[in-house]
């Protein structure tokens, strides 16, 4: 092993937290996960039968107080009925003095599009305790953007959506009506005015190609990674990198080198606590991902691969999940791929430290409250191992893109 990979080893430390039968919610995927103060929300999502069912469940967790890593205390949040079923949205923080939740809704109806779908922006107070803490706020700018027609014609899914540090959140990619969208949104959540950036029309050859359940996380210099995704036929590549710069309306695209992970979409990525790397965990390819290929880190120095040294067992590849950070841990929500019999729905993972060596952490200090280890993964058991996971697109996307995929066979 060369000094230089020992030089970027990263300790990382699972944690479960295992949730016992008081659960208040159920396994989702394709949800959000939003951190506000010390509270992870959880909103929306699809069970694992593809049925947006859990699609208006609205919870959170705190973790300033006390928590008992064997049963996990969900609190449910006031009344969303104003707030349509959802899965494939965005849920960012923001608002004039960032004290808002911000939720972005893509197009719910999926085979009719002769009922209009006019809200598509729904706004959270956290600090308000009664059932009028949901709200739609009025959205200005451009008529054609905002027109009653051109309102379903904006809502994406798919996608993830970032805010920036000024408040606005920028939405790329998705689907819209079964096709891919290149266009950028930007909604500025301090006075709700909506722009749209036609980036094909931009002289670059380092633009990226059209795709969907990418990984993404804003930069320190305000610019954005988008990493990996699908494009509707294949899992992409993580070869390259491609950079918006916010400012100047820009991509760019990074030749990787390292140890580059497969191909592969529906992952996560967050930025390391010093800046400079940026961290992935899970996604699906065409085949089952294995738990030593889940877990890489991108320097943003040189953008090389290379796969952090590991304290404890690693969980199981995860897809469709969500991960954010909070203090030194990345926090990894729900998602496919996981036994919920021996992992949790929640898993910590330590990422504050950048030398190498290995420690097993057997308690983490949140706020000065201590939360003791629980314990690692058990072994995957004979049935995990021979277990078929949905990982193919085509059952990934289900119906919202039957359309899209018999054109694709019908002209190959």
């Amino acid at each position: 092993m060369s000094k230089k990979f020992l030089v970027y080893s990263i300790l990382w430390s699972l944690i479960q937290l295992v949730e016992v039968n008081c659960r208040i919610t159920s396994r989702r995927f394709d949800h959000t996960a939003t951190i506000f103060n010390n509270n992870l929300y959880i909103l929306g999502g699809r069970n694992l039968n593809y049925a947006d069912i859990v699609g208006k469940d609205f919870f959170y967790f705190d973790i300033s107080v006390a928590l008992n890593t064997q049963k996990l205390l969900w609190h449910q949040v006031s009344s969303i009925n104003n707030v349509p079923s959802h899965y494939g949205a965005s849920f960012v923080k923001g608002g004039a003095n960032n004290n808002t939740l911000i939720l972005y809704v893509p197009e719910h109806i999926q085979f009719s599009f002769s009922s209009p779908e006019i809200d598509f922006v729904y706004t959270f107070d956290p600090q308000d305790n009664s059932n009028n803490a949901w709200n739609i706020p009025k959205i200005i700018g451009n008529n054609a953007i905002i027109e009653k027609f051109s309102i379903n014609i904006i809502r994406k899914k798919f996608l993830t959506g970032i805010v920036d540090y000024y408040g606005k959140i920028y939405l790329w990619g998705g689907i819209k009506r079964y096709e891919f969208d290149s266009d950028m949104y930007i909604l500025d959540t301090t006075n709700f005015s909506l722009e749209k950036r036609n980036i094909t029309n931009i002289t670059n050859s380092n633009l990226p190609t059209l795709r969907i359940h990418y990984g993404a996380t804003l930069l320190p210099n305000n610019k954005i990674i988008y990493i990996g995704g699908y494009d509707g036929k294949n899992y992409l590549t993580l070869e390259q990198v491609y950079i918006y710069d916010t400012i100047s309306n820009n991509w760019y695209r990074e030749i990787t080198t390292g140890i580059i992970p497969s191909n592969r979409g529906k992952l996560s990525a967050v930025l390391g606590l010093d800046g400079q790397k940026v961290i992935i965990f899970g996604g699906s390819n065409n085949s089952n991902l294995k738990s030593n290929e889940s877990l890489y880190v991108l320097n943003l120095t040189n953008f090389e691969w290379y796969i952090p040294r590991i304290s404890g067992k690693i969980p199981k590849n995860r897809y469709y999940h969500k991960a954010n950070v909070i203090d030194n841990y990345m926090i990894i929500s729900f998602g496919r791929g996981y036994n919920q019999s021996i992992e949790s729905d929640i898993l910590l993972l330590d990422i504050s430290n950048n030398e190498e060596y290995l420690k097993l952490q057997r308690e983490v200090d949140f706020h000065n409250n201590v939360i003791r280890f629980h314990g690692i993964a058990n072994s995957e058991s004979d049935n995990d191992r021979n277990e078929v996971s949905d990982f193919f697109g085509f059952n990934d996307l289900t119906n919202e893109l039957k359309e899209y995929f018999e054109k694709n066979e019908k002209n190959n």
